[in-house]
């Protein structure tokens, strides 16, 4: 199980513009927050991602990208991205090879496909992971990401 102190692991997804987007290309440069989330068009997961979008610039002052990913496709992402104005990067993890690496899937019941759990992992510069957070409570998710950053950014 992955953990904090870890080397998060490596990743290349693509986005709702279906570029593909590496983890590797953040090294040395900026913070990473990876947050996993069930699916596009749920009331808390469209909270979520405007959330984080309308706070893009004070993570962006972190020197800090945010990626949320769901197994939701390309195309599932960019409409909900154009729908919502949704301005971070949502990438497709349709196979869910991004979400076990990471640990958040949950175990399927009876005949249905394994579920999500709500999870984000803050990523340093080098790549290690800084902080995980579970089941966090919707509306306080992006403050307490962000506090996590600035601490990290020293501020």
């Amino acid at each position: 199980m992955l953990h904090v102190g870890s080397q998060a692991p490596a990743f290349e997804l693509p986005d709702a513009s279906m570029e593909m987007i590496q983890l590797s290309s953040f090294l040395g440069k900026k913070n990473v927050v990876l947050y996993f989330y069930p699916r596009d068009g749920t009331p808390v997961c469209t909270m979520e991602a405007i959330n984080f979008s309308d706070h893009e610039d004070a993570f962006d002052e972190c020197d800090t990208v945010v990626f949320g990913v769901s197994r939701d496709d390309c195309m599932v992402h960019e409409e909900f991205r154009d729908k919502h104005g949704i301005s971070l990067q949502l990438l497709s993890d349709a196979e869910c090879e991004v979400m076990k690496k990471y640990d958040v899937l949950t175990e399927p019941i009876g005949a249905t496909r394994a579920g999500v759990h709500r999870a984000t992992f803050v990523i340093d510069k080098k790549g290690m992971v800084r902080h995980i957070l579970r089941d966090l409570k919707p509306r306080e998710h992006v403050a307490s990401v962000l506090k996590i950053v600035r601490q990290i950014h020293g501020h």
